[in-house]
């Protein structure tokens, strides 16, 4: 069954992208839950029209994507934690949300969904590798600091 997808899902594919998945995913999930609707030929006129619309819109936000994938790979950015007073130990452990608070305080516009941090768990001050993907043709791996607060 094919459907234009109107968000992005994860292992299917992108916002305003036609794919084929199983009947049975596209009745029960995606369409109930708005993520996507039919690809009848209206829906296809109707989406061709809305894609011929926004394709000037789509260059810039990739543009924008690229530029700030440089700046991302250039940057330093620390996440602070609060640290034991005789261990380089933190309390807790740093995640996608705290990753995502510095790098809006460092002047980055990027949402958490979009990181994914490559270590499992950070429970130690140091520095670390995590990925971004700004675009669904940009991602960028850079890296962090967890320094004590």
């Amino acid at each position: 069954m094919e459907i234009i997808l109107k968000k992005d899902v994860e292992h299917v594919g992108y916002v305003n992208e036609i794919v084929k998945v199983r009947p049975g995913y596209a009745r029960n999930y995606l369409i109930p839950n708005g993520l996507a609707v039919m690809a009848t030929e209206s829906a296809r006129k109707v989406h061709a029209e809305n894609m011929r619309q926004q394709s000037h819109k789509a260059e810039r936000i990739l543009t924008e994507a690229k530029d700030l994938a440089a700046r991302l790979t250039e940057s330093n950015v620390k996440v602070g934690a609060k640290v034991g007073s005789d261990s380089e130990k933190i309390f807790g452990s740093i995640n996608t949300i705290m990753l995502a608070d510095a790098l809006v305080k460092a002047g980055y516009s990027v949402e958490r969904r979009q990181l994914k941090i490559k270590e499992d768990n950070i429970r130690t001050i140091g520095t670390y590798r995590a990925s971004a993907l700004l675009h669904k043709e940009v991602s960028v791996e850079f890296d962090f600091e967890v320094v004590a607060e």
